[in-house]
């Protein structure tokens, strides 16, 4: 039973840090906008893919998780 309550304690922090994120990463402003950043614009047609903004963050967060293992 101790297990499955530290493994709900650890996910509700995981959402709060993820809800802390999604709140603070829209006044970050170099994010998603980074050289390598796919992004097309037609008439009728928008394609926007941030693949150089997600391997950063991959890195930044293995890094920060590296750190804690």
């Amino acid at each position: 039973m101790g297990n499955v309550a530290k493994f709900f304690v650890i996910l509700g922090i995981v959402f709060i840090l993820i809800g802390l994120l999604l709140f603070v990463v829209p006044k970050v402003p170099f994010l998603g906008k980074l050289p390598g950043d796919i992004y097309i614009k037609k008439e009728n047609f928008t394609f926007y893919f941030p693949i150089t903004t997600c391997i950063v963050l991959s890195i930044l967060f293995s890094l920060i998780l590296s750190f804690f293992r």
